[in-house]
């Protein structure tokens, strides 16, 4: 499909906020590679800031729990997406919702991949019984490949990471940067399969806090959450809680700015990820052998429960199911090998 000519995408993505910044860097390949192509990004409201200041890209905020519910909001969405004038229609998301919106666009005849998730090959991957266990492509990979069946190849190597954004006002007044490294931490996710126990993280922080050498960003969200970042926070003298306190847009410019994130297999590692900054990730029963490591990170940026002792991981891909006895897999992952992890690397980055 490739032309001199301008080309309109819409790229369709919904889903988590992890998900959606695993977009950006092979979004940012393609625009980049090819000047002709206009990028329309449909996803939720709250994601918008992600794409913001990306050239060539647009966002479409879609309302699925009001007017853009059910098949009649579909219908809707669909005919205010058509009057946008699309070429072709990436679909990275695949699921229910946007195979209705991919029958709807059958009946304009405007081209629309849908990406392969691989679900038969991720359930063979958390079987216990499996055979093999090899690395299932990554979903950069997944992604590149619908751009090249719409006649828009992207290789790797030629997808990008985003620009460092100016620290807002609203972080320079919560934060004492005090001219040390700024580490984020980010030591929540959405199932207890993949979060590293709470107790361990206080006492990473602790060490960290006592190297004297940091300061640490507190990221996350939700009531309990907040609380506990909090009590870090007045428990660490080198510790703030950024949750809560700014908006997702400043939070990302704040993030762009680190020199380190630490993270579960979470949203947090890939928003740092997409800034190019150095993402130390921790690993519980899931693993990154399903596809969903960090963008451009080094294996050893992730630290893995001890499959040894736990033969069955990954249990899951999400994290969300795990067998009787496996509450406790990242226990195996110490503090201190935490905390040597993100010394090494920032004695290497620096």
């Amino acid at each position: 499909m490739a032309t001199n000519k301008t080309i309109h995408i819409l790229v369709i993505r919904l889903s988590a906020m992890g998900d959606v910044a695993m977009t950006v860097p092979v979004i940012m390949g393609v625009i980049k590679k090819y000047p002709e192509v206009k990028i329309t990004v449909l996803t939720k409201a709250f994601t918008a800031p992600i794409f913001a200041n990306i050239p060539n890209v647009k966002v479409f905020n879609a309302d699925v729990k009001g007017k853009h519910k059910g098949i009649l909001g579909l219908w809707k969405l669909y005919k205010e997406l058509k009057a946008l004038q699309i070429d072709a229609v990436a679909d990275l998301h695949n699921v229910l919702r946007s195979s209705i919106l991919k029958q709807f666009f059958k009946l304009s005849t405007i081209p629309l991949i849908q990406v392969d998730k691989g679900r038969a090959a991720k359930k063979a991957l958390v079987n216990p019984k499996r055979i093999y266990f090899n690395p299932l492509p990554t979903t950069f990979k997944r992604y590149a490949e619908v751009f090249s069946k719409l006649g828009y190849p992207v290789t790797i190597s030629e997808m990008e990471t985003l620009y460092k954004r100016p620290i807002p006002e609203s972080a320079n007044s919560l934060i004492n940067f005090e001219g040390k490294l700024k580490i984020g931490i980010a030591p929540f996710a959405a199932f207890s399969g993949k979060m590293y126990p709470l107790p361990l993280m206080e006492k990473v922080l602790s060490d960290l806090n006592a190297s004297n050498k940091y300061s640490i960003v507190l990221f996350g969200g939700g009531k309990k959450e907040i609380e506990v970042l909090a009590k870090w926070e007045s428990q660490f003298n080198n510790c703030s809680n950024a949750a809560g306190k700014l908006s997702f847009s400043d939070e990302l410019s704040l993030i762009s700015n680190l020199q380190l994130m630490l993270a579960m297999d979470s949203g947090n590692a890939h928003l740092a990820a997409m800034y190019g900054v150095p993402t130390v990730t921790i690993w519980g029963v899931t693993h990154p052998y399903a596809g969903f490591s960090p963008f451009n990170q080094p294996e050893h940026h992730a630290l893995l429960s001890d499959r040894k002792k736990y033969t069955a991981i990954p249990t899951s891909i999400y994290g969300n199911k795990y067998p009787d006895g496996y509450d406790n897999v990242m226990e195996t992952i110490l503090p201190e090998t935490i905390v040597q992890k993100i010394s090494e690397i920032l004695s290497v980055s620096v």
